[in-house]
């Protein structure tokens, strides 16, 4: 049932639900201003009705059509009894309720966040925040001061700082900060760490100075909880903050979630970042820079330089959220979700919200979690030649999986009110609609809105054949995601035969793509394109993914490709955040070497490398490994006391520096001379603001050890250069 308390002309910006079961909403209006509305909260739970009668809740319970276990649904609009019924003492493990309650609420109502409103009617407001640390140390709340504070919001700017550099300038700082967030009212607060430094920093100086953290919409404070994000095979913890009625976004945690498809970000730092997406090229004046040892002198004796770097750090941060943002807006769309859920939960939760969405106002049985099941083969991967290679083009299958679930027409098992396909149908069609918009609407700003609107309902429909084959997943079902996989490797083996008999030599196929050199096709590209579909099943589209001048085969899933303009490296033995920038600098500068995108003498930058080290005038930071923590220092430390667990620098290193680093965040660290008592790794390992040439230099010996090994790894490409 649709929403009563809006209309086409009101726009739901915002939604919390109190611990009282209150559900508050905020509502923009035709013109821009905000409306609340306030309504109890109804809240329902799945059950069985085994459970239901067991506990005398028969009355308030509706039986449910369809075959599933939960086929009860209890409903009230009593918080207090919807409490009590989800606790699991009352109705058993198996009940089912939706959480957050905001998400229950819109599931409930049919209602989406920002339904209606454009992307750059956005109200995003980016805060970053500079303290009073020596730059030797990291910044400590417990003992630091904010010197500054800035916000933007599209054409409004504040940069506050502190007019005395006392207790009351302090307090001053942060009431102001108070009363701009309430009068700017943003929909968005977007920040770069800014969970687990910004907002949290702030968080401790506001307690410290007793100024209220009411950053919320509704006259809401604040709310903070330790949580983790699961970032590909990692976890990273962080200090969450759950504004009421407004949505966090954090853009060092979204870069992480972006690189995993992409593996070739050089680092998560906000100047690095902004680099990679070429947002500080695009800015209009020359980007201030100031070392952190130095903020703190800059702002007492530059203040207009400080006040220009702390801009900058604001304009980087809208440039860089612009790009990572609009995907999971457009999916506020379609799911009953959160913008800040949609951008910390996975995929398989999100189209789970879909399905229980259409279960429960069809008034059918809910299927109970799926257990966990065996593992089945996956996609076609395969590695043909090895060397470097020219007139290279990629084709790729369009959406393959779902393509290839929608040909075969099967729902999942569990899904005995059929709404599988048709949900996937559905999206397909709206990817389609969009794409074709992105591409002939007249208005610049639409093609970009459209643009992301597909490219969300791309990844989403993606995402259906990962959903059948995910442990847990309500309508999951492995047998079908087998079939799926197995289809998909004999559909990419007919193109592959195909494109050899039209001579054209494969040279790296993944999945659903596949790299190819012709000197004759790379004339006609489309040409051939066109008789490699007519062997193709109907509904199964291959397009052009490119057109490359040069393309180096190392080994499986590892190449890189040029266009003429750009070199791309994909896989972890070509790159890796996990080597030291010497040794990835040097493995750049003989791909492009070999690709044709550089002149220079390979040969000769090793030996101006290796004579760097021995003199000791190469930085160390191109010699320090930095190395993301995949466990918290204190349970390393707990760990390896007393015990014969193996020792790791990169932990060892957290340990020693102020304040310690949380699991997941990054230790940069060089390797010093060994000594008596010193020769292992970690004894020797230093955090990079340790180095002092004289007193704790790094190991010539060391890196020169590690160049000897990457020359014999690449000895054979070299040779080619």
């Amino acid at each position: 049932m649709a929403s009563t308390d809006s209309s086409p002309q009101q726009i739901l910006t915002g939604i919390w639900v109190s611990d009282e079961g209150v559900v508050h909403k905020s509502y923009r209006e035709e013109g821009g201003t905000e409306r609340s509305v306030e309504a109890p909260f109804c809240g329902f739970v799945w059950a069985s009705e085994n459970d239901v009668e067991a506990n005398g809740l028969g009355s308030a319970a509706t039986r449910l059509s369809g075959e599933g276990p939960l086929n009860c649904v209890l409903e009230t609009d009593q918080f207090s009894t919807y409490r009590e019924w989800i606790s699991r003492d009352v109705l058993g493990r198996t009940c089912e309720c939706i959480r957050p309650f905001e998400s229950q609420h819109l599931l409930r109502e049919h209602e989406r966040l920002f339904d209606g409103l454009r992307f750059d009617q956005l109200k995003r407001c980016q805060i970053d925040i500079e303290t009073d640390s020596d730059g030797i140390r990291f910044s400590n709340p417990y003992q630091d001061r904010i010197l500054a504070i800035g916000m933007k919001m599209g054409d409004q700017e504040s940069l506050l700082y502190l007019e005395s550099e006392d207790s009351k300038g302090e307090q001053q700082l942060l009431e102001r900060f108070v009363e701009t967030l309430q009068e700017w009212d943003p929909d968005v607060i977007e920040g770069h760490n800014l969970f687990s430094f910004d907002l949290n920093y702030l968080k401790i100086r506001s307690q410290r100075r007793k100024v209220p953290c009411a950053w919320g919409r509704f006259g809401q404070m604040a709310n903070f909880r330790k949580s983790r994000l699961k970032v590909a095979e990692r976890w990273v913890d962080f200090q969450r903050c759950d504004i009421p009625g407004r949505t966090v976004f954090d853009t060092y945690l979204m870069v992480q979630l972006y690189d995993v498809s992409t593996r070739d970000m050089p680092g998560y730092g906000l100047k690095t970042v902004a680099k990679y997406f070429g947002v500080t090229r695009k800015l209009d004046h020359e980007r201030t820079y100031i070392a952190g040892n130095e903020i703190h002198r800059q702002f007492r004796e530059d203040r207009d330089t400080f006040l220009d770097y702390l801009r900058d750090d604001l304009l980087e941060t809208e440039g860089v959220a612009s790009i990572l943002l609009p995907t999971y807006f457009e999916q506020c769309k379609t799911f009953p979700i959160l913008l800040q859920e949609a951008c910390l939960r996975g995929t398989s939760n999100k189209i789970d919200l879909l399905f229980m969405e259409k279960y429960f106002h069809a008034g059918h049985a809910l299927p109970t979690a799926a257990e966990g099941f065996a593992g089945f083969e996956g996609g076609y991967t395969r590695s043909f030649h090895e060397g470097v290679f020219h007139h290279v083009l990629h084709y790729d299958v369009a959406s393959l999986y779902p393509s290839l679930l929608l040909r075969l027409e099967r729902n999942p098992w569990p899904d005995d009110l059929g709404v599988f396909l048709p949900l996937l149908r559905e999206l397909r069609e709206y990817r389609l609609k969009y794409k074709q918009l992105a591409k002939t609407d007249p208005d610049p700003s639409l093609r970009r809105e459209y643009n992301a609107r597909q490219a969300s309902f791309k990844i989403l429909i993606n995402s259906f054949y990962g959903y059948l084959g995910f442990p847990g997943a309500r309508f999951g079902d492995a047998e079908l995601a087998a079939q799926v996989t197995a289809d998909g490797r004999e559909l990419l083996q007919r193109v592959i035969d195909r494109m050899q008999e039209l001579e054209a030599m494969p040279l790296e196929a993944d999945t659903d793509g596949i790299y190819i050199s012709s000197e004759k096709w790379s004339k006609a590209p489309l040409e051939l394109l066109e008789k490699v579909q007519q062997t193709l099943p109907d509904g199964i589209e291959l397009e052009l993914g490119g057109q490359y001048e040069a393309m180096l085969c190392y080994k499986a899933k590892n190449y890189a490709i040029y266009d003429g303009e750009q070199v791309l490296i994909r896989g972890s033995a070509l790159k890796s955040r996990g080597i030291e920038p010497f040794l990835s600098d040097l493995t750049k500068t003989l791909i492009h070497s070999l690709l044709g995108a550089s002149k220079t003498d390979v040969a000769e930058a090793l030996k101006c490398l290796r004579q760097g080290i021995e003199s000791g005038e190469t930085a160390v930071e191109l010699l320090a490994k930095s190395e993301t923590l995949n466990q918290s220092p204190s349970k390393y430390q707990k760990e390896v006391e007393g015990s014969r667990k193996p020792r790791r620098a990169a932990l060892e290193v957290a340990l020693r520096m102020d304040p310690v680093p949380g699991m997941g965040e990054r230790v940069t660290y060089f390797m010093g001379p060994k000594e008596k008592g010193k020769t292992a790794m970690w004894q020797r390992a230093f955090a990079i603001g340790e180095f002092d040439a004289e007193h704790c230099p790094y190991d010539k010996a060391t890196y020169l050890k590690k160049l000897d090994e990457w020359e014999q790894k690449y000895g054979e490409l070299m040779a080619l250069a």
